[in-house]
């Protein structure tokens, strides 16, 4: 569910009904929960905030802290916890055990928990039904590592000879969740970057040795049973590989638990000394400065001082430091910022009908604007690190398909104005930073209503000129939120395609998709032709040579008349196989994928 990257549309503070009526959810949902652990998890004075995001998963994060829970369907029918909160009350939910560490590695691949993975306990095979939420655990380590819906009951596993998918995985440690939270943290040294291994700690209080007994125990007890021989080899195998590497691991796990050791204490020091109110009123301070210098842009104007915090402010507080307003001198979000209108550095308004107060505009000339100067966040370089390191283990052949713009004869005039090179390629969004930067500098926003902005010569012509039919009347004003579409669509579209290591290419306009096309030769039989693979990068002979060894058939690359390209050909009528292919192993979206097939009449 959260294998990739998917960006929340809004955040929202939880009202005290709300967080309520969240926690009774939760109490319900889970059984195994105690109040003492849902204090825990979900405190009772501590702000709460859920995202809503594009694939319609609610997920309730603690104000100041980590994801806790997560909405699937948005309704409170599947809701699930994280491993946040899972290693806050790792009792919370029954849980798989794995054979051993190295399974875990599937897991954090993504991979759904199989029956042949489990380790299966002396008592027995634990009882459960089909639907149920469980999570997954090492031996040897308390902490749980994902979490999911079992797919069949324990007497249906049991009856297909514990063969196939038992758990679906919905959320794991290392996946898009559990980066995206701020400050993500692991719960012991066992925790890699890759795998998941025993708790050294663990290890040291001697309960490692009795699970690594039960293990073995159980190794030898369920080969004598008459369906267990594939679980045996594979547990076998899996045991000698455990044991070649076992104390290099515990090793070099002790070295890395002392490192953890030193900032667990350094974080439980910091708990022990709270800030004080000015420390406080001080860090809202910075956290304002630096959200309007980094990430709160023009266009974003007017803003809800909800959706200031919660987008802007929230994420600029150092790492590991809670803010809450409560604590400072000012006690709510409105007296605050209306202290900073008082100062002259913003302007705020009072919306009558929501409650609530507005910021309508920042006057970027404030001696405290313009003295300030923003740092970069730990966290954005820690994960532009990761994000390389991620970029250069992924294949050769994973496609990547950007959309940008180039500056067209219409609003060439904005680019110019600001000194902006107009023969270079823009995204969208650094496309309507110019437009914005260009409407901030000429000042053209209207004074009586903030998300109004007034045109200009140089801007109606930019959007509107060759659009507007002749005799109809040019507009004077425009929405801000219509102004990024609106210029974007009159530039010229280009795309990047990008593959591996190869030289990215762009191409002017759309995109011309692969054909893929099955017709009959002499002798009824038939043959699929596979052309405009070049567009995305892809190599002719090492792309027929796939096929042949995929498909056991022949193949032959043949060079286009008249055209540049080639073709492939593929003997039979493999049409359906070889879009999938090209989807699966190619990265090709299905949208740029033609298929014809000419054998049906």
């Amino acid at each position: 569910m959260f294998k990739k990257a998917v960006e929340a549309k809004s955040h929202q503070r939880l009202s005290g009904a709300d967080r309520k009526k969240l926690r009774r959810t939760v109490q319900n949902r889970f059984s195994l929960l105690t109040d003492e652990l849902l204090d825990a998890i979900l405190p009772p004075k501590v702000e709460i905030t859920v995202s809503k995001f594009q694939n319609r998963v609610l997920v309730y994060s603690i104000e100041g802290g980590c994801p806790m829970f997560f909405d699937i369907d948005g309704r409170g029918n599947e809701i699930l916890p994280t491993v946040f909160a899972l290693w806050e009350a790792p009792e919370m939910l029954p849980s798989f055990m794995l054979k051993g560490g190295e399974v875990s590695r599937y897991v954090l691949g993504g991979a759904d928990l199989m029956f042949p993975g489990i380790l299966i306990p002396p008592e027995g095979f634990p009882s459960f039904s089909a639907g149920e939420i469980w999570s997954v655990k090492v031996p040897g380590n308390a902490a749980p590592i994902a979490v999911g819906f079992t797919t069949m009951s324990s007497a249906e596993g049991i009856k297909a000879g514990l063969r196939g998918k038992a758990l679906r995985i919905a959320h794991y440690y290392r996946d898009f969740l559990w980066e995206s939270a701020e400050g993500h943290y692991v719960p012991n040294a066992g925790f890699w970057e890759d795998v998941v291994m025993e708790d050294p700690a663990f290890l040291a209080s001697g309960s490692g040795e009795e699970i690594s007994d039960a293990s073995a125990g159980q190794q030898t007890s369920t080969g004598n049973e008459e369906d267990a021989s594939a679980l045996e080899t594979a547990s076998t195998s899996a045991t000698d590989a455990k044991n070649g590497t076992e104390e290099d691991i515990v090793g070099s796990m002790n070295e890395v638990n002392l490192g953890d050791d030193v900032s667990a204490n350094e974080a439980n020091t910091e708990k022990q000394n709270p800030l004080s109110t000015e420390e406080v009123d001080a860090l809202l301070d910075q956290c304002l400065l630096q959200a309007l210098h980094t990430t709160l842009k023009e266009k974003d104007l007017p803003i809800p001082g909800s959706t200031l915090w919660a987008n802007h402010v929230l994420p600029c507080r150092p790492p590991g430091i809670t803010l809450d307003i409560k604590k400072s001198s000012h006690k709510k979000l409105s007296k605050w910022l209306q202290s900073k209108a008082s100062a002259g550095m913003i302007t705020v308004k009072e919306d009558k009908h929501k409650k609530e107060i507005v910021l309508i505009s920042v006057n970027r000339r404030h001696p405290d604007y313009s003295s300030f100067k923003p740092e970069k966040k730990k966290s954005e370089i820690s994960e532009s690190s990761v994000a390389s390191s991620t970029a250069q283990a992924q294949s050769d052949k994973m496609l990547e398909i950007i959309e940008v713009y180039k500056p067209s004869i219409h609003n060439s005039a904005i680019f110019a104005s600001l000194g902006e090179d107009k023969g270079k390629l823009y995204t969208a969004s650094e496309a309507s930073d110019v437009v914005f930067k260009y409407i901030e500098k000429e000042n053209l926003v209207k004074p009586t209503n903030k998300s109004m902005v007034v045109l200009d010569p140089i801007l109606c012509d930019a959007l509107f000129k060759g659009a507007i039919k002749k005799g109809s009347a040019y507009p004077s004003e425009i929405h801000k939120k219509d102004v990024g579409s609106t210029f974007i669509g009159r530039m010229q579209p280009h795309q990047v395609v990008m593959r591996g290591g190869c030289e990215p290419v762009v191409r002017k306009g759309g995109i011309k998709p692969v054909q893929i096309m099955t017709e009959r030769r002499q002798g009824n039989k038939k043959v699929t032709k596979v052309s405009g693979i070049e567009t995305f990068l892809m190599d002719p002979d090492s792309f027929g040579s796939e096929l042949q060894k995929k498909f056991a058939c022949s193949t032959s690359v043949n060079e286009l008349p008249g055209k540049k390209g080639y073709e492939v050909l593929i003997q039979g009528g493999v049409i359906e196989d070889v879009a999938r292919y090209m989807v699966e192993h190619y990265g090709v979206p299905k949208r740029y994928i033609e298929v014809l097939d000419k054998t049906r009449k």
